[in-house]
């Protein structure tokens, strides 16, 4: 009991709060990953170098980001949490978040319709156009 107290009131790892657009993207990234019932080892690669890449982490630090993003999406009640912050953003950067999350998606060459709405609903919160949404989604597609 005092081990769950003591979890409640510290920080994980390296501190990183829920402000850190860091945070808030890998944990949509998981969320993504898993919304069709289960993450696929493609899925967790595609997240773990869309992150490496975007923000020019190494493989530790990708790997704790990744084990704090899915210890607050399992807390989360819903994408608010997230995406609020990531609002403030240059539109650059979101459009390179939405294009993250249509990496994942198409990491294991489907698209399921859990996953295209998810995107459709972030790019919405986030302000990323419908028109930016698809295009982006066909690149990727292709790929």
């Amino acid at each position: 009991m005092f081990e769950s107290i003591t979890r409640l009131f510290s920080k994980p790892d390296a501190g990183l709060d829920s402000h850190d657009p860091r945070l808030s993207v890998a944990a949509l990234l998981v969320h993504l990953a898993a919304v069709d019932g289960q993450m696929k080892p493609e899925e967790r690669t595609a997240i773990k170098q869309a992150l490496q890449d975007h923000y020019e982490l190494d493989e530790v630090a990708v790997d704790n980001l990744v084990r704090q993003a899915a210890q607050s999406d399992a807390e989360a009640v819903d994408f608010y949490k997230f995406t609020q912050h990531l609002t403030r953003l240059d539109m650059e950067d979101r459009i390179e978040i939405v294009r993250m999350m249509w990496t994942v998606v198409f990491a294991d060459a489907k698209n399921h319709e859990l996953e295209d709405n998810m995107v459709w609903r972030i790019a919405e919160l986030i302000g990323v156009s419908s028109r930016d949404r698809t295009i982006l989604r066909n690149q990727v597609g292709r790929g």
